[in-house]
């Protein structure tokens, strides 16, 4: 993605801060849908237009980068760009975990990422899922707002960054500060290489989704919207989202399930 040729990872924050100051003043306004928009989505108008311009960069810049990236690199190298980024993500995952109160999967995933940082040399291979040590879950700070009781608040999408709310647009600004990612590489240069290669090697596994998104939705911006808010509600729940919005915060199960 072209994202980190404008902006540094250190100022990402800044920037997503940016964004959202301006927004939280229309919070009031956002408690009246205009015709047409939902009450996720209350400022769905200026959500579509920033949808198309990603649309157009992603069309004209992006895309085009990511086909060149899967035709010139062998799947080996491929493979072991994303084991690696996978293995931070990991890490960050169970950061999150911890903070969960999860201490169960949080020794779970922390064990996957000591396996594959020694034995998978860095996390290039994937030696712990061979021993059944599975990815079962990939957390961030959003949901980790989102499990203590913070609401999501409106739908958002970012430019250049797609699909988010206010409450995992907060998240992601602090993800970009604090993740692993940030941690490891020391110079802004490193950071923003790797984040390009993150972004980049994201994007390329995404290329066959996009083509079928491309043949069989109606109208693209209001299944991603739909998509994307369904599966954070289930991420935040654990895979079993209540069908009720008013119901109790996640985190209210550690009185009934206190071995988790």
């Amino acid at each position: 993605m072209s994202l980190p040729s404008v902006v540094s990872v250190q100022a990402l924050p800044r920037l997503l801060w940016a964004l959202l100051i301006p927004l939280a003043g229309l919070g009031g306004c956002a408690s009246l849908p205009g015709e047409g928009e939902s009450r996720q989505d209350p400022w769905e108008s200026v959500n579509r237009r920033v949808f198309e311009v990603n649309e157009l960069v992603d069309k004209v810049a992006v895309k085009p980068v990511a086909q060149v990236y899967q035709a010139v690199l062998p799947q080996l190298v491929r493979k072991g760009v994303d084991n690696f980024f996978g293995n931070i993500g990991d890490l960050w995952t169970t950061a999150n975990l911890v903070l969960q109160v999860k201490p169960r999967q949080a020794l779970e995933m922390g064990m996957r990422t000591l396996v594959n940082s020694s034995l998978g040399i860095g996390g290039l291979m994937d030696w712990a899922d061979e021993m059944g040590l599975e990815r079962f879950t990939v957390e961030d700070v959003g949901q980790t707002l989102g499990y203590w009781g913070l609401r999501s608040g409106p739908y958002l999408v970012l430019p250049l960054l797609g699909p988010s709310t206010v409450r995992d647009a907060v998240g992601l600004a602090l993800d970009f500060k604090d993740s692993g990612s940030a941690l490891i590489w020391d110079s802004a240069r490193q950071r923003n290489i790797a984040t390009g290669v993150q972004l980049l090697n994201t994007r390329v596994k995404l290329l066959n989704a996009g083509r079928v998104l491309d043949e069989i939705a109606l109208d693209k911006y209001m299944l991603l919207r739909d998509a994307y808010l369904a599966r954070r509600k289930s991420l935040i729940y654990d895979g079993d989202p209540p069908d009720d919005d008013s119901a109790p915060a996640p985190f209210r199960s550690l009185i009934n399930k206190p071995g988790q």
